[in-house]
């Protein structure tokens, strides 16, 4: 990111950092409304990247630039910002409804954003994708048909049933 062409100002989920060039100075940027604070989790405690030089953040799966006009209010899961330009507003609010809540899948709590502003958002976070492999991996020693190294025993070790 050109922190030149983004009024010299990102903020970042505290995860999302990699490197950043001369000329970008990086501090913390506590979110200090009520909600954040008590709910935020993820989002209480941010990355501010400012300066003039190019800064670079790490996101999973798809990446998507949305750009919100002055009012314009989007929500997501918490875990699904990566950056937002330093202009727009930010808080956490606690899901509506209780099938919601316990059903939705996305957890209890969603970031509200307000524009004016530029906001990344990411479609895989990475503690989302470690779950998923967790998952995925063989219980208790057993394989699952894979192939790799894990078939590769099984194929040499044989069924010892």
């Amino acid at each position: 990111m050109d922190l030149s062409e983004l009024n010299g100002k990102i903020i970042c989920q505290k995860d999302a950092f990699l490197a950043a060039a001369k000329g970008v100075f990086i501090d913390i940027e506590l979110q200090r409304k009520l909600g954040t604070g008590f709910f935020g989790g993820e989002g209480f405690i941010m990355h501010k990247l400012e300066g003039d030089g190019m800064a670079f953040v790490h996101a999973g799966g798809t990446i998507y630039k949305k750009t919100l006009a002055p009012g314009e209010t989007i929500r997501l899961d918490t875990g699904c910002l990566v950056a937002m330009t330093g202009d727009v507003d930010y808080d956490i609010e606690m899901v509506r409804g209780v099938k919601t809540a316990l059903f939705g899948g996305e957890g209890l709590f969603l970031a509200t954003l307000r524009g004016p502003g530029a906001v990344w958002v990411q479609s895989l976070p990475f503690s989302r994708l470690a779950s998923r492999v967790f998952a995925a991996m063989p219980q208790n020693g057993d394989s699952k048909g894979e192939g790799g190294l894990a078939g590769m025993f099984d194929f040499i070790g044989g069924d010892r049933d």
